[in-house]
């Protein structure tokens, strides 16, 4: 009754009213009712009366959504408390009714009060609370409000700390221990605490020391194995992560290991995997396990390129200076750093949420406003930039020697360098052959090869069976040398050739649209008189085409000559045609083009004699000398399967637990010279990158049906592994495959949001499909186990390199297939397309072709010039002609980014096109274009450096004439027009995207800029056209693909160097931008859901040639100097808040820091790696991984 009373005295003394009402005016804003009660809470001597107060704080703060007890920690209550707790502690005996309701009201206060671990350490309430708990273990009553404040002290770090010392730690582990299902509510508490403690480094060695980890391991057995109806799933997840906690450190990784932890969380993950609501448990199992995988080092002997080229000089301090200062012993493959272990002591951390705010600061930001305006002179004298003159005749032209309206003959504008001379006259023809699948052959027709006889196939000549590219087994056939082949066109040698079955004779009736077969004939095939047969008119290479059979563009079977019956065949060989004796060897290749009139096999081979190799490539991929025909149907995103990179996690686990079943069988290996591919008579697939733009280091055969695949550096280089292009060959039917590439660097990728690899069957381009397409099942991207050294990370610590894994099930026994990270597109292709341009020239179009410059590996970069002829020779049209605005483009500066070049392609044959648009556009502009600013890198295979192993959209500030040709002299071109007066109108450089969707610009803004950062500036600073704003404006309205939304102005210190910025800074191009296009999809507008394709970035390059003719018009109508309607109408849009780090060593591939979310929740089991230090790496990839 005395207790009643009490709390009916004391609602009195506050209100009449009913004690609902009471509490929200006690709790309003304004009203003193609050400090009243904590003001007699503070003073009250009387252990009773402190308790009913206590009683009515509780029903007080027990109401609402969290605003009332903000509100008494506001006032100071925490601190109250605190001070009733230490002197009811010194009290004898103390009070434990007192006690426990203290402890109730401050667990409710604890998660709201951010000074709570503070408070609780300065006032002595630690040891208090520990004290209390280890007298009253069996006080389950008691116990439980004790262990819920115990929980919210250890979330503070430095309380952690110092309960380790008074043996908090030790003492959780009584309370949990041994199995026991009775008190599950106090277990589940306890587990809490502990894993809260845990997460201090010192308690977690603390708890190595003690043998806990086995102890930990033990309960989690006894409750999976007990725990059947699935009722205490969070006793179980509380276990885990205490494990989580203790394997943060290299000594709780090594317990957990030696304490058979692997097989333990494996066991007990598998048996969890049918039941959906255990996924909580699996997920942390698989972190836990991920975690603890020891740290295995890269299958490579260096992480340098398998490829060598010597610098004419090695800059200091440079990136190839640091590559090859290490002395010659020196691991660069793996180091210490690579155990990824944590400082020795913790940190005192007491604003940890300041800290996580502080990491998402935007300090890339330029704030130095001298940066943001353009510079006032250039930095070379004019005496210099003269020899640019000769790269801009259009300027000075007066076209007296030209019949302007004549035949083409007449008119057409003599080229500087056509493409087929774009190789040096110097340059020696060298052999190339036909495309080959480099394979063994299949293990019933055993043929051992030593690595001698490997290299004596290069180059060499060979003779093929009948069906020399149908994929059925023969004996081995060496790669084919097109210098020592010879392509008939005679009707009357079809004979030699065997006769195809009735039923094909049927459907040839059928066929449509005839592609050709290339009829392959030895060089020993002469005229009588022993000369070469003549070069027939239209073919490059010395050698005639022979119509076989014709074939059918849309899948009906075709005819195979000589192929014995057999469905297809290829260099793998055929049965039925050895027994032919060889003769009269037929390569089917389809006539590609009837759609493709920029393709034309014959001409590629004569493009890449003339290519220039580090590794001297003899050979030519099937994709590359067929071409790729866009399919007519869309590729949808793939649908991410739930648990996809679980299982394919789990199965990487079960390699160290079960190691007896991992083959470990090197099948293909660049670093073996000479003869990459490994001898082998099982029924391992077949591997080879040897040809233009390849990439694939080595492939090991890591189970009977899976490979890991290792990807090479860029060459000077010793990161930088992303892109690949590889072919495969010797696959079985039925079967599904799984490839993994192991040695990725970035830390997410767009194949985790729908995006697949590209294959291009050569069966299925035989059968008249000629494309790549999107393919893959199971496709996922992760961090894995093998270790990345400080040295190949820029100094980095710790860091792990990235698996991109997809299963594959083939679809035709034998077929040769090539995989690539993208559309792939060669400078040999480039080198084509551009000599079929000339085709498409009529009367009315200027082009001219000049060489710009000689790479470091000896190519010539090309410059196109595109326009209109004058009208004619009148001194008026040809003044117009002169002062027509410059457009200035470039593409591909990343060898990775290949669909830049699909891009440029839609570009340049909408220019060259005959439809109004394009000469209106051609009558507007002068277009200079430089569509392979990296050639050298697109050749050997490179990711994203050149060969001097930079990247040289990082040069741009201060390019070096020998390192960085291509830079130096087309920047010397836009300081050359800088002189002159005729800057361009817009420079655009196009880019790929690896990390987002959509096609999207990244432009220069001075007033943009500013706004996303803490500069203060005057209104008079900040004048700016707002011109920069509308061509991306105009192309959201009208290409598909383009976002807007996704554009950003922002200037960053990191991009300094890029060619945007350069170009806007120094030369003072208003509209200089970089275009990127996805690599992987859209999720917005028509294409919304797809993946993107050839087509779609072809239309991308044509579109961006339609908002420059509806600029110029804009131009035409508006001042641009006084803005335009449309640009106020952009300029509301607010620009995306751009958040990055500290620029870093490592400049991967500049993905924006405003990129998705990166998924390592529950699918990916990253979401608390390494906590300690999470927020700091993920700051550092964001920068890491920028743009441009």
């Amino acid at each position: 009754m005395e207790y009643r009373y009490s709390r009916r005295y004391y609602r009195s003394e506050f209100s009449v009213d009913p004690p609902e009402k009471s509490g929200r005016e006690i709790m309003s804003k304004g009203s003193s009712g609050m400090e009243v009660i904590l003001a007699s809470l503070e003073n009250c001597r009387d252990v009773q009366t402190t308790l009913n107060i206590l009683y009515i704080l509780t029903e007080l703060l027990s109401v609402g959504r969290g605003h009332r007890v903000e509100v008494f920690v506001s006032k100071g209550g925490t601190g109250i408390l605190f001070q009733i707790l230490i002197a009811a502690s010194k009290e004898s005996p103390p009070s434990m009714e007192l006690m426990l309701h203290l402890h109730s009201l401050l667990a409710k206060v604890g998660p709201k009060d951010r000074r709570f671990g503070m408070k609780a350490r300065l006032s002595g309430a630690l040891n208090v609370t520990v004290s209390l708990i280890r007298q009253n273990l069996q006080n389950t009553k008691l116990l439980l409000p004790c262990l819920h404040v115990l929980r919210v002290y250890s979330s503070n770090l430095v309380n952690a700390m110092s309960l380790g010392k008074i043996e908090g730690v030790e003492l959780m582990f009584k309370i949990i221990g041994p199995y026991s299902k009775k008190n599950t509510t106090l277990l589940k508490v306890a587990l809490d605490a502990l894993g809260a403690l845990l997460k201090s480094k010192t308690n977690a060695r603390r708890a190595v020391d003690g043998g806990y980890v086995a102890v930990l391991l033990s309960l989690y057995q006894d409750w999976h194995r007990n725990d059947t109806r699935c009722r205490h799933i969070l006793i179980r997840k509380g276990l885990l992560v205490c494990l989580r906690n203790i394997t943060n450190i290299k000594l709780g990784r090594k317990a957990f290991i030696d304490a058979d932890g692997m097989r333990i969380l494996h066991n007990s993950s598998t048996e969890c995997l049918p039941v959906r609501t255990l996924d909580p448990l699996v997920n942390t199992s698989s972190l836990i396990m991920r975690k603890c995988f020891p740290k295995n080092r890269l299958p490579l002997p260096t992480m340098k390129s398998a490829f060598q080229f010597q610098l004419p000089h090695i800059p200091a301090g440079g990136p190839v200076a640091q590559l090859y200062s290490h002395p010659p012993g020196v691991d660069d493959v793996v180091d210490d750093s690579d155990d990824n272990e944590e400082a020795e002591a913790d940190t005192d951390t007491e604003n940890d949420e300041d800290e996580k705010d502080n990491y998402m600061l935007n300090d890339d930001i330029e704030t130095d406003l001298n940066k943001l305006y353009p510079k006032r002179s250039l930095c070379r004298p004019f005496e210099e930039l003269k020899v640019y003159e000769r790269f801009f005749l259009e300027l000075s032209e007066d076209f007296q020697g030209y019949t302007l309206k004549g035949p083409k003959s007449t008119n057409s504008m003599p080229l500087s360098a056509s493409p087929s001379s774009l190789s040096a006259s110097a340059r020696s023809s060298r052999p190339v052959t036909v495309p080959t699948a480099q394979t063994q052959p299949p293990n019933d027709i055993p043929t051992p090869r030593s690595q001698g006889d490997c290299n004596s196939t290069k180059g060499h000549e060979t003779r093929p069976s009948s069906s020399a590219l149908k994929l059925t087994p023969s004996p081995p056939v060496t790669p084919l040398d097109l210098d020592n082949i010879h392509l008939s066109k005679d009707k009357d040698k079809k004979e030699e050739a065997s006769s195809p079955p009735d039923g094909d004779k049927v459907i040839e009736k059928e066929l449509v649209s005839p592609f050709e077969c290339v009829s392959l004939e030895e060089k020993e095939d002469l005229n009588a008189d022993g000369s070469e047969r003549v070069r027939r008119e239209g073919s490059p290479i010395n050698a005639t085409r022979h119509i076989q059979s014709p074939l059918l563009l849309g899948g009906i079977p075709t005819l195979r000559v000589g192929s014995g019956g057999s469905n297809f065949g290829s260099d793998c060989g055929s049965e039925g045609a050895d027994e032919e004796g060889g003769e009269g060897a037929v390569l089917e290749v389809p006539d590609t083009a009837r759609l493709l009139p920029l393709h034309n096999p014959d001409l590629y081979v004569e493009m890449v004699k003339e290519t220039c190799s580090v590794p001297r490539y003899a050979e030519v991929a099937y994709p590359d000398y067929f071409g790729h025909v866009a399919p007519t149907f869309k590729e949808p995103l793939l649908e991410r399967l739930y648990g996809v990179q679980r299982s394919k996690i789990f199965q990487d686990i079960e390699r160290l637990i079960h190691p007896n079943d991992i083959l470990d069988k090197v099948v293909y290996d660049l670093d073996i010279p000479n003869c990459p591919l490994v001898k082998d008579e099982g029924e391992s697939l077949k591997f080879n990158s040897q040809f233009e733009s390849g990439n694939l280091r080595k492939a090991i055969q890591a189970r009977k049906y899976e490979y890991d695949l290792v990807l090479n550096a860029d060459i000077n280089s010793n990161h930088y592994h992303q892109w690949f292009y590889f072919e495969v060959s010797g696959m079985r039917v039925g079967v599904t495959y799984r490839f993994n590439i192991i040695n990725c660097e970035k830390s997410n990728s767009q194949f985790n949001y729908g995006m697949q690899v590209l294959m291009y069957s050569v069966q299925e381009a035989i059968s008249g499909r000629p494309c790549w397409v999107r393919t893959g099942t199971d496709i996922c991207y992760y961090k894995n186990y093998f270790a990345r050294s400080s040295i190949a990370a820029g100094g980095q610590k710790g860091k792990s390199y990235y698996t991109l894994t997809f299963s594959m099930s083939f679809s035709h026994k034998d077929d040769v297939c090539y995989f690539a990270y993208h559309y792939p597109y060669t400078f040999s292709t480039l080198k084509m397309h551009l000599s079929k341009l000339e085709d498409l020239r009529t009367p009315q179009i200027y082009l001219r072709q000049d060489v710009l410059c000689e790479t470091l590996g000896g190519n010539h970069c090309p410059l196109l010039t595109i326009t209109a002829m004058p009208e004619s020779k009148s001194s008026n049209h040809i003044y117009q002609f002169r002062n027509r605005p410059l457009i200035f483009l470039s593409a591909r500066v990343h060898p990775g980014e290949t669909n830049a070049s699909w891009v440029m392609k839609g570009t340049l044959e909408f220019l060259m096109g005959t439809s109004t648009l394009a000469a209106s556009l051609r009558e507007a502009y002068i277009f200079k274009i430089v569509p392979m600013l990296n050639p050298d890198g697109v050749i050997n295979g490179n990711h994203r450096c050149s060969l001097s192993g930079e990247d040289l959209n990082r040069q741009w500030q201060n390019p070096n004439p020998e390192l960085h040709p291509t830079i130096y002299h087309t920047k010397s071109l836009l300081q050359y027009l800088a002189h002159i007066q005729r800057a361009p109108l817009v420079f655009c450089d196009y880019h790929g995207h690896s990390r987002k969707k959509n096609v999207f610009m990244y432009g220069c803004s001075l007033k943009e800029t500013v706004w996303q950062s803490n500069i203060s500036a005057t209104s008079s600073d900040l004048q700016e056209d707002l011109g920069y704003r509308t061509l991306p404006k105009i192309l959201s309205e009208i290409a598909p693909a383009f976002s807007m939304a996704s554009s950003s102005f922002v200037v960053e210190r990191s991009k300094e160097s890029t060619a945007r910025v350069v170009v806007w800074r120094e030369i003072g191009v208003q509209r200089s931008y970089t275009m990127e296009s996805t690599l992987c999809g859209c999720d917005q507008g028509k294409y919304k859901g797809f993946q993107i394709g050839t087509r779609e970035l072809e239309e991308m390059g044509a579109q961006f040639c339609v908002a420059l003719l509806r600029l110029k018009r804009l131009i035409g109508f508006r001042n641009h100097q006084h803005g335009w309607d449309l640009d106020n109408d952009v300029i509301a849009i607010p620009a995306k808040t751009v958040s990055s780090s500290p620029s870093t060593y490592v400049m991967e591939e500049d993905e924006p820091s405003f990129l998705e979310a990166i998924d390592y929740s529950a699918e990916s089991n990253d979401e608390d790696a390494e906590p300690e230090n999470e927020l700091a790496d993920e700051a550092q990839e964001n920068l890491d991984q920028l743009s441009d």
